[in-house]
C-alpha cells in the first residue's frame, strides 16, 4: 500500500482545486491520503466526498507555528474540524494572515516599486489563505521572475512581518481537543530551508514533546536516505509516531504526489505507524 500524508491544494497555496486533485488521487496508485492545506480545513468536506471508496482520506491541517523559540509546522491528523477550539485558531489564523499580506504588499510598494492592480488585490483579498506563494506567482505572470521561488528570495524574503505564526502550544492542544495527532513536519527543514543538524534536531525534540507532540514526519519529498534513516531511528527512541508526506502543491512546488523522498521512490505504507 502507498501513502502519502502531506498534500495541498488551492484552499492553500495548492494550484489544484479540490476536485482537480481528488481526481489525480483517484487515477494514481495512492491508497491512503491527507488532504492538510495551511491553516484552513476549508477542503476537507469535498475532498473526502469525492475521494473513491477504494482509498483511505485521512483529514488534516498543517499549521505554521512558533513553539518556544523553535519555528516549526504541525500536521494535524484525523481533526475534527467542527471543534468549536479549532474554528477559533482557523479565524485566528486569518487575521494574522491578513496582517502579513497588507505588510507584504506595502514592501512590495516602499522598496521595490511595485504596485499591484486593483485585479490583482481583488484576487489577493478573495482567497481563503493567502501565503507569499501567491505574491510570488502574481510578480512571475509579470516576467519578474522565472518561477516564484527565485522571486520570493529576491521580492519577499527580505521583508520583515513580524510574529504572524500560531502558538506552537497552543496549536498542538487544539490539535488533541479536536481527536487529533499532532505530528512536527518536515523537522529537518522544509522546502528552500537550509538542513538543520542532527544534535540541534534531538535538542529541540526534548522541547517539542514537553510541548506535547505525539509524531516526526520521517518520510519527506526533501529528505535523504540518511537523513529518513536517521528521523525514523529518532521516532522509535521517543516512542512518536512515523508519517511521511510529498508536500505537493501542484505547479507552485515541483513535487509529484506520492514522492516521500529525494529520489521519487514511493514509501510502503507499512513504514507508516499512524494509522488508526
Amino acid at each position: 500500500m502507498k501513502a502519502d500524508l502531506h498534500i495541498h491544494s488551492n484552499c492553500s497555496d495548492g494550484s489544484d482545486t479540490v476536485e482537480e486533485l481528488a481526481e489525480k488521487i483517484n487515477s494514481s496508485d495512492l491508497d491512503i491520503v491527507a488532504l492538510t492545506d495551511h491553516d484552513t480545513t476549508d477542503g476537507l468536506k469535498k475532498f473526502g466526498e469525492l475521494i473513491s471508496s477504494d482509498k483511505k482520506f485521512i483529514r488534516g491541517i498543517e499549521l505554521t507555528c512558533l513553539a518556544g523559540e523553535i519555528k516549526c509546522h504541525i500536521l494535524g491528523y484525523y481533526i475534527n474540524p467542527e471543534t468549536p477550539e479549532l474554528k477559533a485558531l482557523i479565524e485566528k489564523g486569518k487575521v494574522l494572515r491578513r496582517q502579513k499580506l497588507e505588510t507584504r504588499i506595502k514592501y512590495l510598494k516602499d522598496v521595490h516599486g511595485i504596485e499591484l492592480t486593483k485585479e490583482e488585490l481583488d484576487w489577493l483579498y478573495s482567497r481563503r489563505s493567502v501565503v507569499k506563494t501567491h505574491l510570488a506567482n502574481i510578480l512571475v505572470k509579470r516576467g519578474l521572475a522565472k518561477s516564484n521561488i527565485p522571486a520570493m528570495k529576491k521580492y519577499l524574503d527580505d521583508c520583515k512581518t513580524g510574529n504572524t505564526k500560531f502558538d506552537g502550544i497552543e496549536a498542538i492542544n487544539v490539535i488533541k481537543k479536536s481527536g487529533g495527532i499532532p505530528v512536527w513536519a518536515h523537522p529537518l527543514g522544509g522546502e528552500g530551508e537550509e538542513h538543520i543538524s542532527q544534535d540541534l534536531l534531538q535538542k529541540q525534540l526534548i522541547k517539542m514533546k514537553e510541548y506535547g507532540i505525539e509524531g516526526l514526519e520521517c518520510y519527506y519529498s526533501r529528505y535523504s536516505d540518511e537523513e529518513i534513516k536517521f528521523l525514523v531511528k529518532t521516532a522509535k527512541e521517543h516512542n512518536l509516531f512515523i508519517t511521511g508526506g510529498s508536500d505537493y502543491h501542484g505547479t507552485n512546488k515541483n513535487i509529484p504526489l506520492g514522492r516521500l523522498n529525494n529520489k521519487d521512490i514511493k514509501i510502503d505504507a507499512k513504514k507508516f505507524t499512524i494509522f488508526k
